[in-house]
């Protein structure tokens, strides 16, 4: 073959070649999460250190305020976005290892499984009860055409309102809504490349990037406020105190014994309020017992004195630090 022969293919093959290679490059499907935060390793390490007392928090099922999905044969006690939101809140607050979760969405359900096993259904009281709604849903296609690509972006945002109720004082003491976002894109260029259909998983990730905003306030209100105790009994077996391992109580562990202040009603809320109590003494923990959160219990030595017949008038609560 002639020196100008394979000069002449040369020029003819390596451009076509080379677009290929370029097309190939250029055909491509990109992924992108806006403000979906996952709880990584830090996260995980950080719940895996604290050693303190946790808080009992109880999640209503969320409603959804929406129109999206309600149809014609819209169940609201069956919504999948309102039970969606309360399964990534729970997990995002049991990731910090700070609470104890009381189911309360399922109560009904749990009881009557206990019923028929023959069990008698023990519930748990919580300090704190979250009630919340989806605000806002919507998703979106936009995308673009070009001379030779064409690019596709599905987008979803969500809303998320919550309310956290000071059970003891049926108060709410934190109001707050938060938006959150997700994204993904894909593009063909030359016809070649993916056309995505509806990213599922995107819902996921826009209401756990809304609900992510709130979880670091939640945990602040509730941890700002100190653990609380009650007396459950005080004759001669010993001194027994509600709550246990799973709270964190452990031997040694020494709490405040106030007695209650006396209610007022406040003429600009109308609501009762209770004022500061006194503290007459403290108790500290000898031993903890009970099977399970539902159960457990602590024996006390009582420094001071209280009134045995009015142990409903005290509260027992953690030292500040």
């Amino acid at each position: 073959m002639k020196a100008s022969e394979m000069a002449a293919i040369i020029r003819n093959v390596v451009p076509v070649a080379c677009l290929a290679i370029l097309i190939a490059g250029c055909a491509s499907r990109a992924t992108k999460d806006v403000n979906a935060v996952s709880i990584g390793s830090s996260a995980k390490n950080a719940a895996a250190s604290y050693t303190g007392l946790k808080r009992k928090v109880a999640i209503a099922r969320f409603s959804n305020e929406t129109t999206y999905a309600k149809g014609a044969f819209y169940d609201k006690e069956n919504d999948p976005l309102g039970k969606q939101t309360v399964d990534i809140l729970s997990a995002r607050l049991a990731a910090t290892d700070k609470f104890i979760l009381l189911e309360r969405t399922d109560l009904d359900s749990i009881n009557a499984e206990k019923e028929l096993a023959g069990l008698t259904a023990r519930n748990v009281g919580a300090d704190y009860l979250i009630i919340g709604s989806l605000t806002k849903y919507g998703r979106k296609n936009t995308g673009e055409q070009g001379f030779i690509s064409r690019t596709k972006r599905q987008t979803v945002e969500a809303g998320v309102s919550i309310r956290l109720v000071d059970v003891a004082t049926g108060q709410i003491i934190y109001s707050e809504e938060a938006n959150g976002e997700a994204e993904t894109e894909s593009s063909t260029t030359f016809g070649m490349g993916g056309m995505a259909g509806f990213d599922a998983t995107l819902s996921d990730k826009a209401i756990s990037a809304a609900i992510t905003q709130l979880v670091e306030n939640i945990v602040n209100n509730c941890m700002d406020r100190p653990w609380k105790s009650y007396f459950l009994s005080y004759d001669s077996d010993g001194i027994i105190i509600s709550g246990g391992k799973s709270q964190g109580i452990k031997a040694g562990d020494t709490f405040n014994v106030l007695r209650r202040g006396k209610q007022v009603k406040n003429p600009q809320t109308g609501m009762m309020v209770e004022l500061p109590g006194t503290q007459v003494g403290t108790v500290t923990v000898i031993m903890t017992g009970g099977e399970d959160k539902n159960n457990e219990f602590a024996f006390v030595e009582l420094t001071g004195s209280v009134d045995r017949a009015s142990l409903n008038s005290y509260i027992i609560e953690e030292q500040k630090k």
